[in-house]
């Protein structure tokens, strides 16, 4: 099995790690401490936001009951506050799990991600899971990332390579132990990695750090970037590594899963109020010696400690820091010197703010000055893509945003921004050669909203950037138009329900309508025959018609099989185009309006 061994205690060759490290690690002396704490500093979902995301709505400090919106994230303040927790104990390791690269802003994903690497390195990430979105352009992009190397077909100080023509790679290690590459057998980047900590008086103890991605990512990523490797599940790959892990003298580990929940109040991170998500069917797999967890995927902050591990009797302490460099966990892990066993661990999610803004609340949530070094990696990706990334492309009147796509509310998941979505694919389709009469759009693909008084580039109040069209979708997915009959629509229509572990509902073109009933059983479709209609008209299950979906879907993404049944397929426009050519079009002469919902009915 794959594994890496990083030694903090000595700074010999690869080839002697391990023999170093484990030297003597049973001194009699009565000086040696009972026990060691080891500070953790944990992020996730980074997305290659090096430059600050939208602000975060926060608890008010003074008053429970309200917010504050706090401006905070970039990779330059990032640095400062990882720096600052480190400082804090010198025995420490900056680690992550998964989602550091992909769906990133233009500023980064013009560069292939270069730069969010070069600052990560920067920043001291040491070891990080991979998450799904590492997977978005394949296994041999993903692999370029960790080696280094321009990237293919690029152009060295344009687009790839622009920090003195080289690009030298991740200086963190990404760790993928259920990530098997079918041709050899094995893990496709170090299934762990032991960092070993001296605690004085001679005295060692390791922490193993094992990585894991969920095993749908192959329903969340283009096939063909995954199409020879296998995820395996999560909690047997850890479990099945513990004898070799502890084989070494090491029995502390810590997973790094991109696997997460959700939580009743995102304002509420101790607590764990309402806990629900995918990670909770895993954590109870999970060896009970296995006691913390740093987890991802959900852009959730949680600090939970549960009796979820096997049999419910052992408690796991798991945590999230939100997304885009916003938040950082710190965790102060005791370990037994004799043991080498974690005995507790304390945990806090710490804002990290810029300042961009006037902080609101700045004893509570103090302002953090910028990392010289990673500033100037950023200003000069920011310098390269500006033309681009702060162009004008249209208007709006007001903000355009998801509200509606969430459920749980008893909303339909329609959403003004998602109608707005599939009404610019609907439109780039007319220009293919057989046209397209039905768009949908997942909503997983729609990344961030259009804010009236998001301002990024110098613009107006109301103006739309490129930039910050691009943010909503950056995926760079191709729009395909494809022949369904109406039963197969149907059947699209019911995989919102069927086989997924939560609702995921399409985003429908201008025309196209139907019902859907929230009494109808779970795990089922809920369609209400014969409400299915294209501008009023009740679908014909036996006729077909030409449909538009972005690949990613049209591949069978996110559930969605019932697409690869289609018949006729035709690639067309990328869908950040179509989606910023859209914009300009219809706000050519006033503002583009929030369009309202009214395409997706629900019953119940």
């Amino acid at each position: 099995m794959k594994k890496l061994l990083i030694a903090a205690c000595v700074a010999s060759a690869a080839a002697g790690l391990l023999a170093a490290c484990n030297n003597d690690n049973k001194s009699s002396s009565d000086t040696t401490p009972k026990s060691a704490t080891v500070r953790l500093i944990a992020f996730n979902d980074f997305h290659g936001y090096i430059d600050p995301p939208a602000p975060v709505k926060v608890a008010d400090p003074n008053d429970s009951t309200k917010t504050v919106s706090e401006s905070t994230g970039g990779a330059a303040y990032l640095a400062t506050m990882v720096a600052q927790l480190k400082a804090e104990n010198p025995l420490n390791a900056v680690i992550g799990a998964g989602d550091m690269v992909g769906a990133s802003p233009l500023d980064s994903a013009l560069f292939h991600d270069e730069p969010t690497i070069q600052a990560l390195n920067n920043i001291g990430l040491e070891f990080t899971s991979v998450g799904n979105h590492e997977f978005d352009k394949g296994v041999t992009e993903l692999q370029r990332k960790q080696t280094g190397g321009c990237f293919p077909g690029g152009t060295a100080g344009q687009d790839t390579c622009v920090i003195n023509n080289s690009f030298e790679g991740a200086k963190f290690k990404y760790l993928a132990a259920n990530v098997i590459d079918n041709s050899t057998g094995k893990p496709i980047f170090p299934a762990y990695a032991i960092k070993q900590f001296d605690i004085g008086n001679g005295k060692q103890l390791g922490i193993a750090f094992v990585g894991l991605v969920l095993k749908e990512t192959p329903s969340l990523v283009t096939a063909s970037g995954v199409a020879n490797v296998t995820f395996k599940d999560e909690a047997d790959t850890v479990n099945a590594l513990l004898p070799e892990i502890r084989a070494q003298g090491v029995n502390a580990v810590v997973v790094l899963i991109h696997q997460g929940i959700y939580t009743t109040a995102f304002n509420d991170t101790q607590s764990c109020a309402g806990a629900n998500g995918e990670l909770l069917s895993i954590l109870p797999k999970l060896d009970p010696t296995i006691k913390l967890v740093i987890s991802a995927h959900t852009h959730w902050p949680y600090i939970c400690n549960d009796g979820q591990g096997t049999s419910g009797a052992t408690s796991v302490f798991y945590t999230s820091a939100y997304r885009y460099g916003s938040f950082v966990t710190a965790l102060d892990v005791t370990l037994d010197s004799a043991s080498d066993t974690i005995t507790n661990v304390a945990a806090a999610n710490h804002l990290v703010v810029n300042d961009k803004a006037a902080n609101p609340a700045p004893v509570a949530y103090p302002t953090l000055s910028a990392n010289a070094t990673v500033a100037g990696i950023v200003a000069q990706y920011d310098s390269a893509s500006a033309a681009l990334v702060n162009k004008v492309v249209g208007s709006i009147s007001a903000d355009i945003t998801t509200d509606g796509e969430a459920i749980s509310s008893g909303t339909s998941g329609e959403s003004p921004l998602g109608d707005l979505i599939a009404d610019s694919q609907l439109v780039a389709a007319q220009a293919d050669p057989k046209p397209a009469v039905i768009a949908f759009m997942n909503p997983g693909g729609i990344r961030t909203n259009l804010l009236f008084n998001q301002i990024s580039g110098g613009e107006q109040p109301g103006q739309i950037t490129y930039g910050e069209a691009y943010n909503v979708q950056p995926f760079g997915d191709i729009l395909t138009d494809l022949d369904l009959t109406g039963a197969q629509i149907y059947t699209i229509l019911g995989q919102q329900w069927v086989g997924q572990t939560s609702p995921k509902i399409l985003e429908v073109s201008k025309g196209f309508t139907y019902t859907w009933d929230a009494s109808l059983p779970d795990g089922s479709s809920k369609i209400v025959d014969g409400s299915v209609a294209l501008n009023g008209t009740p679908i014909d299950k036996s006729k077909t018609y030409r449909v538009e979906a972005n690949n990613f879907i049209a591949g069978g993404g996110d559930g969605f099989t019932g697409f690869t049944t289609g018949t006729n397929l035709y690639t067309g426009a990328v869908d950040i185009d179509a989606f910023a050519q859209y914009i300009t079009a219809n706000s050519n002469g006033a503002p583009l309006m929030p369009i309202t919902p009214s395409r997706i009915t629900r019953l119940h």
